[in-house]
């Protein structure tokens, strides 16, 4: 069975989201998407987030209606008195551990079966740091990844992107800034799927800001995410 896993902040989940995973099981036949809300995402450990609560519930709610979408709790804080509205400055956040993507993949893996195939969906802005992830080889080796490519970028910031040790030398990778980052890139310890026509001009952040003022989220969000947040009140305070 293919699967496939969706990591992030999701602060608030929103439509681009949801279309790159939507073209992901059609394109490469996955019968599951797991969503899996980060409780204290690596690069963000100094920024305020959403109390997880509230972002694992948006993720439900936007994925209710699609049956290989599954919210999943793989990064959920580690003690229950996080799951509370109390700020992500609370003291159980503070102590707590970052999640990092090599660490869920392996616990995933342990529950699945072996000739399931793992994919890992990400977007290309992501992808671009993905030499900086803790054990990236070994990540990279341990599933397959979905790219959500935009225009702009080329095969040849995909392959310079690439742990040492991966990254094809310069001199083959030089003719690559003409073609665009689409396709299958499949090298010694690693598989990507370059994955096209799935970028939306939206942004978390954007989203984040019309909610501090009061303006129509619909545009951007799944109508029940935009009804919560308006009820719960987040993003009154806006944040980059």
């Amino acid at each position: 069975m293919n699967i496939g896993l969706f990591g992030g902040s999701f602060d608030p989940i929103h439509r681009g989201h949801l279309t790159l995973a939507q073209t992901a099981v059609s394109r490469y036949a996955l019968r599951q998407v797991l969503f899996v809300p980060a409780n204290i995402p690596p690069h963000k450990q100094k920024s305020p987030l959403t109390p997880y609560l509230h972002r694992y519930t948006m993720i439900a709610l936007a994925t209710q209606d699609e049956r290989t979408f599954t919210p999943s709790l793989l990064e959920a804080p580690e003690f229950a008195t996080t799951f509370s509205t109390t700020p992500a400055t609370s003291h159980a956040e503070k102590t707590a551990t970052a999640n990092y993507s090599i660490d869920t993949v392996r616990r995933l893996k342990r529950t699945l079966k072996k000739s399931d195939r793992l994919f890992f969906l990400i977007g290309i802005d992501a992808f671009r740091d993905i030499a900086k992830w803790r054990e990236s080889r070994a990540l990279l080796a341990e599933c397959e990844f979905i790219v959500a490519s935009r225009p702009g970028f080329s095969l040849r910031d995909v392959a310079e992107s690439l742990p040492e040790g991966l990254r094809p030398p310069s001199s083959v990778t030089r003719p690559f800034h003409k073609q665009p980052a689409a396709g299958d890139l499949v090298l010694p310890g690693l598989t990507l799927h370059l994955l096209e026509g799935v970028n939306q001009s939206v942004s978390a952040t954007t989203i984040r800001a019309a909610a501090a003022q009061g303006k129509p989220l619909g545009r951007w969000l799944d109508p029940k995410v935009a009804d919560y947040i308006k009820k719960q009140n987040l993003y009154r305070n806006a944040r980059t």
